[in-house]
This record gives C-alpha cells, structure tokens and sequence, in this order.
C-alpha cells in the first residue's frame, strides 16, 4: 500500500506541473490534446521507471534480504543445488552406470561433491574404500578398509547413519578432521552394496535427505548396470550356444561326402575339406556379437557350397545382395541357421530338390538392414506355424523342426531371444508360407 500511494503521488505531482506550464504560463495556453499527450507520456514513463526510481534496483533488494536471512538462506540454498543435482544426475550419464569399480567411485566422488557441498565425499563397497575425496585423503584411500565405524554401522543395519560428532565418526586416525557426517547405503534391489558418506570438517551436518536422494540415484544407477551385466551374460550365452549347437548331422554328412570323394576326386575332397576348416573356424573364433554382413554373407556361401556338394543337382542356390549390405554390421550367426533350416527341411525334403535364395536390402531413409531367405521346398503346415507363432512371439513361424525335439541344430527361440538382447523391439522376425509353397523367412534389423 505504501509503494502504491508513492507512486500515485508522484502521477498527481505530474498532471498537476503539465496543467500549471501548459495552460498558465505559457501564452496562449496549448489545446487540450497537445496538454494531455505530454502528461500521458510522462505518466507513462514514471510507471515504468518506478521500481528503480523509487524503490531502488531490485538486485539491491535481494542482497538485503540475504544478508538478513544468513546462514538459514545459505542452507536452504545448498539443499536447492543440491536437490537440482539429483535431478541433473537422473537425466544424465553417470559413471556408476558401469558398475561400482574404484574408477567409476572416483570419478562419481569428483561428480558429486560440489553438488553435495560436503567437505569429502566417499563411496565404499561392503568392506573397503572405492574412493575417497577430500581432507583426509591421506589415510582414507583406496582399497583400504573404512577408517571410520559410520559406514559400517550403515551397512549393517540398512539405513542411513546420521553423526554429529567426531566420536560419531569414530576414525581411527587421532588427526583426522572429520567432525560430522551423513552416511547412506547403496543397494541393488534389497541388497546392500556398499555406502554413500558425505563428511564435513566443522559441527553442520550435510543434508540428509539430499544424501538420501543422491545414494537411491546411486543405487538404480547400479541396478541398471547390474541388469546390463546380467543381459550381456546371457547375449555371451546364447551366442556361445549358437556356436555349440552346429547341427552335428551336417558335420556328419559332410565328412562322409568327402569320404567318398576322396578316391575318386581326390581335389574336390581337399578343397571340401579347407571350406569346412573356414566354416568351423568361423563360427568358432568369430568375437563380439555383430561383424560385418561382408563376413556372414561368405559364411553362408562356405555352408551353401558344403550342402551344394552333398546334395549336388537337389539344391540350387540364387543370390540377390544389395552391395550396401556388405559394409552394414549384423548379428553373427544368426543367417546361417536360418538357411540350414531351408536347406535341410525344405530341398532336402523334397525329393526332387529345390532353390534356396537369399536376399539383402539396406534402406537408407528407415536405416535398416533386411535379410530375406527363402525356399521352395516343402513348405509348413498352417497348425505348425500357429502353434510356433504363439509359442516365439514372432510374425508367422518357421518349420516345427527349429524348435522341435528331432533338430539338434540351433533352435528358433534361442535366435529370437538373442535379437531381443540385442535390439529390444527395433527388429522383425516374420516367417510365413506363401501361396506356391515353400517358406520365406525375413529378417529386419537397425542399420549399424
């Protein structure tokens, strides 16, 4: 009300000068528009200019409440920055991510400690110290066990331990100058881990719920790495199971029409016999989980040309590879089975045999890779490729014999859910029978 009843005197004062210049000492008066111009304007500019005129800056304003509110407004100020930074942490890369390794403590105490604005900063698994950061670096270090009985009591008993006093800290070097702290447990699901301290060298004690916060982003940080290590073990797995469970019968089959080669066409057989060393090698050595589809695609034709000299006339094969294809990276081992599947129970099933073609596309605009393999063999039963389709979650199905108890090589479901390891929902895996028989096989993954 006060700044209100300033600033309306000060509007009078205004009307009252322009009416006193305009109309009495100035000869002859101005007109009436000219009059109320001037005072509008001037009314105007008083408006504006009011809260630095009268009130002084704003700016100014604020550094008096400061300095009135004191240490209760620094505080309140330290828990806002530090509740920002819980939040900057949930949306960014945070090195825990990768695991609770000494490197990845290090670099998160480093992180952490101008958010949490703690004296030192410590992150300690369930027996010894990660990393430290901060006065008393000297006898807190790495890999040593906790110098302090604070972290201790916080693993045991789960909850954060607030502490007040040196005693509370309960270090056991007589110099050290931590006098207070706030200590919480980092956990994976109901499990404790290790712990998240925050010290200070003076009686203020670092915020706890703040602490609180930080270590629970701490902790899904660490059980999203532990998801992560858990999914790569199994992607290790399957793909260590696609490597073991090469069809032995193709094995078998191979060597023994090599077998019979080796009187008669003695070169044929050795030439056999390098293209299944390659093949073997291959699938055997071949590391990570993507390589290039330069790489898979020879793969293929090393199988093909193995099969080709098996079944001889029976088994045609046609290609039809996109060249941009061959520098795109592509999960390993995952085309082969799918044309073992054609060769063996579609041509070779068939008694007049038949041609296997596969296709490869990239799309540059959706960014994928599509591989088509396909067969004109004798085809699936539509209550096979129900049942399949329901049991492996995929568009259409394959032949019963991926799956079924009679096939020994790798089955669907072991392909389909090493995909889902690799790309979540991003890929396609359709299978279906078309009208004039056989069975197509498609493949659409993200282009890499």
């Amino acid at each position: 009300m006060r700044g209100s009843a300033v600033l309306a005197a000060a509007v009078l004062v205004i009307w009252t000068l322009v009416y006193v210049i305009t109309q009495l000492l100035v000869a002859p008066p101005l007109p009436v528009l000219p009059t109320l111009g001037i005072g509008v304007l001037l009314s105007i500019a008083v408006v504006l200019g009011y809260p630095s005129a009268l009130r002084g800056p704003r700016g100014a304003i604020r550094l008096g409440g400061r300095a009135r509110r004191g240490a209760r407004s620094l505080s309140a100020r330290t828990e806002q920055r530090g509740e920002s930074g819980v939040g900057e942490l949930a949306g960014r890369s945070v090195p825990l991510r990768q695991g609770l390794t000494a490197d990845a403590a290090r670099r998160t105490c480093e992180l952490l400690r101008p958010m949490l604005s703690g004296d030192a900063v410590c992150i300690t698994d369930t027996e010894d110290i990660l990393a430290y950061v901060g006065p008393g670096s000297d006898h807190h270090r790495y890999g040593g066990q906790t110098y302090t009985s604070a972290a201790p009591r916080a693993i045991a008993k789960g909850r954060t331990q607030v502490v007040l006093d040196r005693a509370g800290v309960g270090c056991r070097e007589p110099s050290c100058e931590l006098t207070s702290a706030v200590v919480a447990p980092l956990r994976i699901g109901s499990r404790v881990v290790g712990t998240l301290g925050v010290y200070q060298a003076q009686r203020k004690v670092p915020p706890k719920r703040l602490v609180e916060d930080m270590a629970n982003m701490l902790s899904l940080h660490l059980e999203l790495a532990d998801l992560d290590r858990e999914r790569r073990l199994a992607t290790h797995a399957r793909l260590d199971a696609l490597r073991a469970q090469i069809n032995p019968h193709f094995l078998f089959n191979i060597l023994n029409t090599i077998a019979s080669k080796a009187r008669t066409r003695p070169e044929e057989a050795r030439e056999l016999l390098l293209r299944l060393s390659e093949f073997f090698r291959y699938a055997v050595r071949q590391e990570g989980h993507f390589a290039e589809f330069a790489q898979e695609y020879f793969f293929v034709r090393t199988y093909l040309s193995l099969e080709q000299a098996r079944f001889e006339e029976r088994l045609q094969v046609r290609y039809d590879i996109d060249p941009q294809v061959l520098t795109s990276r592509v999960p390993v081992l995952t085309i082969q089975p799918l044309v073992e599947n054609a060769v063996k129970h579609g041509i070779a099933a068939k008694p007049e045999g038949g041609t296997v073609r596969l296709k490869a596309r990239v799309d540059p605009l959706a960014r994928t890779t599509t591989i088509r393999v396909s067969d004109d063999g004798v085809g699936i039963d539509p209550e096979t490729l129900e049942r399949l389709s329901a049991r492996n979650g995929i568009t259409g199905s394959t032949d019963a014999v991926l799956t079924g108890p009679d096939h020994a090589g790798v089955g669907l479901q072991n392909i389909s859910e090493r995909l889902d390891s690799l790309f979540g929902d991003r890929y396609n895996l359709s299978i279906s029978r078309p009208k004039s028989g056989g069975t197509v096989v498609e493949l659409t993954v993200p282009l890499r």
